[in-house]
């Protein structure tokens, strides 16, 4: 008796969606047109389980562009009709199109000269009446084995309200990068987080010049923490890289590593990403080098300045740009996401971008990154030359 219920129910309500489907006409097409010229704000309002229906999709237009309030119609004539400017759109939400309180709010709404929208399935109310554009649900019978709870009524209205969202997302240019700024949080705004989001900055990027000591080096990557520095000439362009690798085979091969300079040690260039790369992207060629860094720039080799900061070694260089903690992007994914402690079967510390800002940009822009080989990270080719060019 129950799963023959049950499935009743969603038969009623589907099939209410199915013919909301086929009744599309030229009302809706031009309820579009209303609500994509709207200067203002969309304005849901309805009553009982309408009203419940209309904050959700209030909520779900202003999270896809489309900027949006729900208004309450009893609260509304007793002064929050204040909410309601010049410029925004009035949507209507009655499934009989006679509900006292909205009709009492709409005939205000019809003064302040507000275009209106009205959802009904009677579109011979009072509502659809006083409507510039009335949206017909034909809704007959509700789900409810005595048709009074409102059932297959405000599931058409959602769905219905859920379509016009879609098309005027689409009809704006939502794109995914407009839904990372609006949903900074949840797992939905993390996968949608750009290299740029994440990094550190000013003090927290590891800077080098060609001539600095490896002590120097050793004091600079170890009060930074991030397992790498890179080594930048005195106008702050980035001349190579030195990892923690390197400081190991250093003092493999020389007995007397302190008696060498930066630009000694350094590997030139290093795989890249810009800075308005996803975060998901940075974390998968990390994966994909078997290596713990990456170096953010521009396409002209460069980092874009995103402080007001300039180095004290070097008074004249440009602004520099920190590093990002792939830690952060990991975590705030939970744990679903890769392990931050150990990204890939050679990594060993939480993968870090780090960038830094260069004053001009080079002559030739070479491909940053080779194919890995079964020996070990592959490293990019050089970006600068030895004569700096």
């Amino acid at each position: 008796m129950s799963l023959e219920l049950a499935r009743e129910v969603l038969t009623t309500e589907a099939e209410a969606i199915l013919r909301l489907r086929d009744r599309l006409d030229d009302s809706f097409q031009h309820a579009v047109e209303m609500l994509a010229g709207c200067q203002g704000r969309v304005v849901w309002t309805g009553m009982g389980k309408s009203g419940i229906i209309c904050r959700k999709l209030a909520a779900t237009m202003a999270s896809t562009g489309t900027p949006a309030l729900f208004l309450h119609p009893a609260e509304a004539i007793h002064g929050d009709l204040g909410m309601v400017a010049p410029g925004d759109v009035v949507v209507a939400v009655s499934n009989s199109g006679e509900t006292d309180e909205l009709v009492q709010l709409v005939e205000y709404i019809k003064r302040l000269g507000n275009p209106l929208i009205a959802i009904t399935s009677n579109p011979s109310s009072t509502l659809a009446g006083h409507a510039d554009v009335h949206l017909n649900l034909a809704v007959d019978r509700e789900a409810c084995p005595h048709n009074l709870a409102p059932t297959a009524s405000t599931t058409a209205t959602l769905a219905l309200g859920d379509a016009l969202a879609m098309v005027l997302s689409v009809r704006k240019g939502f794109a995914p990068q407009d839904f990372a700024q609006l949903h900074p949080g949840g797992r939905l705004g993390k996968r949608l987080l750009t290299v740029g989001d994440l990094m550190h900055t000013g003090e927290q990027l590891p800077r080098v010049g060609l001539k600095t000591p490896m002590k120097d080096v050793i004091y600079e990557m170890s009060s930074k923490g991030l397992g790498i520095t890179t080594v930048q000439d005195e106008s702050g362009r980035l001349l190579g890289v030195i990892t923690d690798g390197d400081l190991r085979r250093l003092m493999e091969a020389d007995p007397n590593p302190l008696t060498r300079s930066a630009g000694d040690v350094m590997h030139r260039g290093a795989v890249t990403i810009a800075p308005a790369a996803l975060a998901t992207g940075a974390l998968r060629l990390l994966e994909t080098r078997r290596i713990t860094s990456l170096v953010a720039r521009n396409q002209w080799h460069r980092c874009l300045p995103t402080t007001a900061r300039r180095s004290e070694q070097w008074p004249n260089a440009a602004p520099s740009l920190g590093g990002v903690s792939m830690r952060q992007w990991d975590q705030a994914n939970g744990s679903g996401a890769p392990c931050p402690d150990c990204v890939g079967p050679l990594v060993r510390r939480t993968p870090t971008v780090v960038a830094a800002c260069g004053a001009s940009p080079p002559r030739r822009i070479p491909s940053p990154c080779r194919p890995s080989s079964p020996a070990g990270p592959a490293r990019a080719p050089p970006c600068v030359s030895k004569s700096g060019r």
